[in-house]
């Protein structure tokens, strides 16, 4: 009886290892779980990007109803929209390193579950405060978000890169002004809509998030780099110094138009179309994007001096539109400056990256859009106050005519770097 007992718990035994093993190997059958390839991989980041951006300016076509469902001032509005820019501004600054030590992989998702989050607030929203809670934790999403997939992208592909870390926010904020101003005019209950859109968006790519490859090494010091701190590389702080000020009027009047873009719009065309309003931020992002690609042929240098060069043209253009009322000079100034702050941009990545190791890129990354927010939110909250007291055209003249000396300095100190390698 001992034997066959014996015998017995073998077959058992082996009959039990069996039904354990895998009916094929692990070579043929992938894991759910299996990482990208670096090319989809590589796609599906600049897609979140496209997202990102396209959740951060999507609200702006709905700023019109709001205030005529729930009666707050122009200047609350710009205190609504600045309130996404300093909290992206504090995440940058606290969190902006944190994928060098994490992954990028995992920031990224936390990433998209914040800005999911943010996105529901603005779905239920019945009021300012709604809207004031959904815009800062949007804009804590997005800071988190803008280094690490900047970095992402980096890491995947160095040399499309900067190509598509100018294209993606240009085209994400251009689908989420002109798709929404779309729904305003031809679809019904808007202001939810939109929302529910980027929801499916957003869940779909939390998914895909989950797969991609960490393309940086774990490190310790996570604790330590959320103490904020612009993370400059020594090498690259001069140069970083000498390109914030055409960096600064692009974003400036990207800020502008933005906030209060669509209303002045609507002053110099006399067109009260929500198309109007998500129309001019089009012409202006859609030809960054289409320059970013554009650049790539030329010498970072050459593309800095025609930034530099393009934006006084497209200040000059845009400043007479609204002194007159001609809404072509006005398109079209708008038109010229966002191609140029494209130019613009793309010289200024190129010229960057190259100064910071991998293990660096996401502080270099995280400092460079710090500056870049700081100039796309203060300037634009200043000009609604200035609103509140002298009226919008005329603040318009005057935020322009600022913007375009600083443009004017910008091109002439950009001309030094025509012998600069690329």
């Amino acid at each position: 009886m001992s034997g066959a007992s014996a015998q017995w718990r073998k077959r058992y035994f082996f009959a039990f290892e069996k039904l354990r093993m895998p009916t094929s190997s692990p070579a043929t059958t992938p894991s759910p779980r299996q990482p990208l390839a670096p090319k989809p991989a590589l796609w599906w980041t600049a897609a979140m990007m496209v997202t990102f951006l396209a959740a951060s300016s999507a609200p702006s076509p709905l700023y019109a109803l709001y205030r005529e469902a729930w009666g707050f001032s122009a200047l609350t509005l710009t205190w609504v929209f600045g309130s996404y820019a300093f909290a992206l501004l504090a995440a940058l600054l606290m969190f902006g390193r944190l994928s060098d030590h994490l992954g990028r992989r995992r920031v990224i998702v936390g990433a998209l579950v914040l800005e999911f989050l943010s996105v529901v607030l603005f779905w239920q929203a019945e009021s300012v405060a709604w809207l004031l809670a959904a815009r800062i934790l949007q804009g804590v999403a997005t800071g988190i978000a803008t280094s690490a997939l900047s970095s992402m992208l980096l890491d995947l592909n160095p040399l499309r890169a900067s190509m598509m870390n100018g294209v993606a926010p240009m085209v994400g904020m251009a689908l989420g002004a002109l798709g929404t101003a779309a729904l305003v005019q031809f679809a019904p209950a808007p202001t939810r809509l939109v929302y529910e859109v980027l929801l499916a968006m957003l869940a779909v790519q939390v998914v895909v998030a989950l797969r991609l490859p960490d393309t940086v090494a774990h490190r310790a010091g996570a604790w330590g780099s959320l103490r904020p701190q612009m993370a400059v590389p020594p090498g690259a702080s001069a140069v970083l110094q000498r390109l914030l000020p055409a960096n600064t009027v692009g974003w400036a009047l990207m800020g502008f138009f933005l906030s209060l873009g669509p209303t002045l719009a609507r002053q110099v065309t006399g067109n009260a179309a929500p198309l109007t309003g998500g129309a001019l931020i089009a012409a202006m992002v859609l030809p960054g994007a289409l320059a970013s690609v554009v650049m790539q042929r030329r010498l970072a240098a050459q593309a800095l001096v025609l930034g530099a060069g393009g934006l006084t043209l497209g200040m000059v253009l845009a400043l007479a539109g609204v002194h007159w009322h001609a809404p072509a000079a006005f398109f079209a100034g708008a038109l010229v400056a966002g191609f140029s702050m494209g130019c613009s941009f793309s010289g200024t990545l190129r010229t960057l990256v190259p100064l910071a190791p991998p293990q660096q890129r996401a502080g270099l990354m995280a400092s460079f859009f710090v500056c870049s927010y700081l100039a796309f939110s203060v300037p634009a909250i200043l000009a609604g106050l200035a609103t509140g007291w002298f009226g919008l055209h005329a603040t318009a003249l005057g935020y322009g005519a600022l913007l375009l000396a600083l443009a004017v300095v910008a091109a002439f100190g950009s001309r030094g770097l025509v012998a600069a390698k690329p």
